[in-house]
């Protein structure tokens, strides 16, 4: 990628055989590096290795993509951090988003071999799961649109970012478990959405500290609200009501979609039963705060979450 830094495509500079020439990586090669380097210290890889062997490979290279993916999105890009203006940020950014985009497209074309290693990866998990090219491109979609939208002005324009940012990671985990179906992958999208939801919810001030506000403005007016108000110390009388609006409506959508827990079994119930009972005990954080989210985002302990966990396994909702 030309003035940026990076060499070749920005994914890797590659010479005739195929291997990085000189041994330079492009940036998004060395955020790969920095992917694999540091995921055995997060929950989620940790949490992956209790899982059975095809099943733990399979999530694996699903997370190292979507970890890079997200991490093109709004890490510090290496070699380039302070080195632009935000508008050459965003602009090489979407460039890397392209590039990433088009080396998952190799794994759908007969013939070809993606460039990046965590790509490689992942073509092997698609194609021993049948996992489809739209969630995999949706997911970059989702942190394009991270580069140019900031503000959602109605609650319909959020869902519609959520069916690119969290949708797709439960439709990818049924796809992976071998239970992708319409039914359950409707149930799925309702549970990443809520789940999406609950994380803006606890995550309203450092968000905005970010520069970026996801309670949709058509509510902020409804409760008289403004963003002035989103960056006090002490929420006033209409940010509790209106984060009261919000909690109830995220913790409906959590519950609509729970009946997936019921329609399946061993793991794959495990797996969902866990994301379910993050979600309720975040939103339970947040009402025990009393909507409080400005002073600190609300998280709920170990012990609610597990309890929940047990609850929802055995119900199936």
């Amino acid at each position: 990628m030309t003035g940026s830094g990076a060499t070749g495509n920005g994914l890797a500079e590659r010479a005739p055989s195929g291997h990085a020439a000189s041994g330079e990586l492009g940036v998004a090669g060395e955020i790969s590096l920095a992917v694999a380097a540091k995921a055995s210290a997060e929950n989620f890889p940790v949490a992956l290795r209790v899982l059975p062997g095809a099943l733990k490979r399979h999530l694996t290279a699903y997370y190292g993509f979507a970890r890079l993916t997200d991490d093109i999105g709004d890490e510090p890009l290496p070699g380039l951090a302070g080195t632009q203006s935000p508008e050459e940020d965003r602009a090489t950014r979407i460039r890397l988003l392209d590039d990433l985009e088009k080396d998952v497209a190799r794994i759908y074309d007969d013939g070809a071999e993606p460039e990046l290693p965590a790509i490689r990866a992942l073509g092997e998990t698609a194609r021993a799961t049948g996992i489809p090219f739209q969630p995999l491109a949706d997911l970059i979609e989702a942190n394009r649109q991270d580069q140019l939208v900031t503000r959602y002005e109605t609650y319909a324009d959020l869902v519609r970012y959520c069916e690119l940012s969290a949708n797709p990671v439960g439709q990818v985990v049924l796809y992976i478990v071998g239970a992708a179906t319409p039914d359950r992958i409707a149930l799925s999208d309702k549970i990443c959405t809520a789940l999406q939801l609950v994380e803006h919810w606890q995550d309203v001030a450092e968000d905005l500290a970010n520069g970026r506000v996801y309670l949709p403005q058509e509510d902020l007016r409804e409760y008289d609200v403004t963003e002035k108000d989103l960056g006090k110390r002490v929420p006033s009388a209409s940010v509790i009501r209106l984060m009261t609006f919000e909690v109830d409506r995220a913790a409906r959508l959590l519950d609509e979609g729970a009946p997936l827990v019921g329609t399946l079994k061993g793991w794959a119930r495990l797996a969902i039963a866990g994301y379910i009972a993050g979600g309720r005990a975040a939103l339970k954080a947040v009402r025990d705060a009393r909507y409080d989210v400005l002073k600190a985002a609300p998280r709920p302990g170990k012990a609610v979450t597990l309890a929940g966990l047990a609850t929802t396994y055995v119900k199936g909702r």
